[in-house]
């Protein structure tokens, strides 16, 4: 079957070609009827942009290099789901390479493998100073995405703390005032900047946080933090929710219970955290839009579009769920 070309999109859409090209650069000033009837015929013709052939009129390359760090969490594989769609919808084609992103000689040893290649820019999945130092360093020629912050620019504060921000302020409302934090590896920009945003709200409503912990992002390191948190916490906030989940089952081990003894609260949600029992309140992050964020700011430079263009992604926000209780009485 031959392949649906941008005029067959655009006679079915019932629009001119040229709208179709702006509907696939990401242009924002076209109505939502019409943005709806251009996607309805893209996936209904299966259309899929011939990047080939762009670059045989532009000569500019059609590869990005991906700078891949701890893929197996979920934050870091839906941000790379996210940008690795947005880039196909895009015609551009990835080259993914996995390093250490708390090794700046493994980021270094990554950039060697992407830039091999002709690409036609770099993305880099930030989590840690190590990533842009090692970027930084190499003064690189082509275009880089590295720092999605901007893209949350209308939450004001800063965007990367917001979600501790959130799990404070939730567990304030819910009359706790004896908490604990338990966070992920100082190294990890978010990890940081996650728990300054607890720490701050803390403070602002009152809240004593008699105890931290740093993980690991694990599960494991979860349930290491369950076995010594203090009796006198009601409430636990967690950087991340598979330690959320390994809390849990230590405290359930201790006999101490969720979230009669103790409320917990992650943040990711992460796919299964509506099934655990109790099921897990936690801050939402859309990831995935924060993927595709990225690809399309690096689309834009590479293209010479105006990076103000690119829509941003949607703003954390809580989910609560059956981990989350009222204080005890006991333990006002």
């Amino acid at each position: 079957m031959k392949r649906a070309t941008i005029y067959d999109v655009a006679r079915h859409a019932g629009v001119s070609h040229q709208t179709v090209t702006r509907f696939l650069n990401g242009f924002e000033g076209i109505r939502p009827a019409t943005r709806a009837k251009v996607q309805a015929a893209i996936d209904e013709l299966n259309y899929r942009p011939n990047g080939a052939a762009r670059w045989l009129r532009s000569r500019q390359s059609n590869r990005i290099g991906i700078l891949a760090h701890r893929m197996e969490l979920s934050g870091p594989g839906r941000i790379i789901a996210g940008a690795t769609t947005a880039a196909r919808s895009r015609g551009y084609v990835l080259d993914i390479a996995s390093m250490d992103g708390e090794d700046v000689d493994s980021v270094d040893a990554a950039l060697d493998v992407v830039m091999e290649h002709q690409i036609a820019g770099v993305f880099a999945t930030a989590q840690t100073d190590a990533v842009r130092q090692a970027v930084a360093n190499r003064g690189l020629d082509v275009p880089i995405s590295i720092d999605s912050g901007e893209g949350l620019s209308s939450s004001g504060a800063n965007p990367r703390a917001h979600p501790g921000r959130l799990a404070a302020a939730h567990l304030a409302d819910l009359g706790h005032r004896r908490v604990a934090f338990v966070n992920g590896p100082a190294v990890w920009i978010a990890a940081g900047e996650r728990r300054s945003g607890f720490l701050a709200v803390a403070a602002e409503r009152g809240l004593d946080v008699v105890w931290e912990y740093e993980g690991d992002w694990s599960a494991e390191a979860g349930y290491r933090a369950a076995q010594q948190l203090p009796d006198e916490v009601t409430a636990v906030a967690l950087a991340n929710d598979s330690m959320a989940i390994g809390l849990i089952f230590g405290l359930a081990e201790r006999g101490r219970r969720v979230p009669d003894d103790v409320s917990v609260i992650g943040m990711d949600d992460a796919p299964e955290s509506r099934f655990h029992l109790p099921s897990l309140s936690t801050i939402r992050l859309d990831f995935e839009g924060e993927g595709a964020y990225l690809m399309n700011v690096l689309i834009a430079k590479i293209e010479g579009g105006d990076v103000a263009d690119v829509p941003g992604y949607r703003l954390p926000e809580l989910v609560r769920r059956a981990s989350t209780a009222e204080v005890p009485a006991t333990g006002r």
